[in-house]
């Protein structure tokens, strides 16, 4: 169960059936839901049958009913971040209830240390309190036979939810307690997250020594489904903790992005220039020369390996848009974009190329993804095409 904050996306098919909305929140069932629902159901159905023997093949229907109320209690968890979140006024984009539980995305938020500890404590706290809640119900009216071996189950998965919820490393919830730690004392939440996430593959490496590796130490080899369950949640883990700190690494390089930094210095010419025009302009191929239609937006750019192949005698007679390639629809940014406003603006762009246009929407440059790739990641990246 975590939560993240990303990019605004439409929704699409992919992120699974639509339940409906709760408090104005999307809510999607993934399809990998059904693969822990049939997990979840050979699991328990035949230990229903022993505990339940009265039931016979219902224990299987009985099973499919801990999965859905499950689904349930993960559900009120992430309601929980996000009923949290939105008294921060932080925007929540869809909550997504799927294989490994659930996770609830946000939209672009300014947070805070304090406030992001809230909104992270918030989940494992609804599931102590559901816990609670049937323990006292159950004291005070005691369950018998189905519906009182679905409330402890219930209350059980939701004490064991919380508990491990607040295990302090990334993805998990407790993950945001060590990088709202770091944070506040560096002022950093890149250094936060990638401090979190360390804490997080230390914490597989725990789950992974005392269920696994403390059993065989002793001489006993662990229960096959313990270690099916410990391999798949440590997997699940060790990938989470590692994307937090791959992200924050690249987080932490967005203040180089910028489109006036990174752009090569660019002019642009109208579509009715000729060859001749463009080779008194950039004789040796710079700056480079975008070619403007006649609204004066972006439309291409000038290949100059093309352009000094056309034969002297016939430069002026050939039209610039003949030794151009087109940019893609919309291909041109302010100059004053940066960070990460830039990256998703871009995200949504055809081709690889972009002008650079100034207030007045006169071309000043050219950038290229590969200058924006390289200033992200600190490597440059492989060329796959034109550049």
């Amino acid at each position: 169960m975590t939560s993240s904050a990303t990019p605004h996306h439409a929704t699409t098919k992919k992120d699974g059936i639509p339940l409906g909305k709760i408090a104005g929140i999307p809510v999607y069932l993934a399809y990998s839901w059904f693969v822990i629902a049939a997990i979840t159901v050979i699991f328990y159905g035949p230990f229903l049958m022993d505990f339940l023997p009265y039931l016979g093949n219902w224990a299987y229907l009985v099973g499919f009913a801990v999965a859905l109320l499950l689904a349930i209690s993960v559900l009120i968890h992430e309601l929980a971040h996000a009923l949290s979140a939105k008294a921060f006024n932080w925007p929540t984009e869809k909550i997504v209830l799927n294989l490994w539980g659930g996770h609830t995305q946000f939209e672009n938020f300014t947070s805070s240390p304090g406030k992001s500890v809230v909104v992270a404590l918030a989940g494992p706290a609804s599931n102590f309190v559901v816990a609670g809640v049937i323990w006292a119900v159950d004291a005070v009216t005691p369950l018998q036979g189905v519906p009182g071996t679905l409330a402890d189950l219930l209350m059980w998965a939701n004490l064991l939810i919380g508990i491990f919820n607040v295990l302090p490393g990334m993805p998990l919830d407790g993950g945001r307690l060590v990088e709202s730690a770091v944070w506040k004392a560096t002022g950093s939440q890149d250094k936060g997250t990638i401090a979190a996430g360390w804490s997080g593959r230390v914490i597989v490496v725990a789950l992974l020594m005392w269920f696994i590796g403390r059993p065989m130490i002793i001489g006993d080899w662990p229960n096959l489904n313990i270690l099916v369950v410990t391999v798949l949640v440590c997997g699940f883990l060790w990938m989470g903790a590692s994307s937090s700190i791959h992200h924050a690494k690249l987080r932490s390089r967005l203040y180089l992005v910028s489109a006036a930094g990174l752009a090569e210095r660019a002019v642009g010419v109208p579509n009715s220039a000729t060859v001749a025009d463009v080779l008194d302009i950039s004789p040796a191929g710079s700056p480079a020369v975008v070619i403007c239609g006649p609204d004066g937006k972006p439309q291409g750019v000038v290949d100059f390996g093309a352009a000094a192949a056309v034969p002297p005698q016939s430069t002026t007679t050939t039209p610039v848009t003949a030794v151009a390639h087109a940019l893609g629809a919309g291909a041109y940014v302010p100059e004053w974009s940066k960070g990460q406003e830039l990256i998703q603006y871009l995200a949504r762009l055809e081709g690889g190329e972009y002008a650079v246009v100034d207030h007045n929407g006169i071309v000043t440059g050219l950038l290229r993804q590969q200058a924006v790739v390289t200033a992200i990641t600190g490597k440059e990246a492989r060329r796959s095409g034109r550049a």
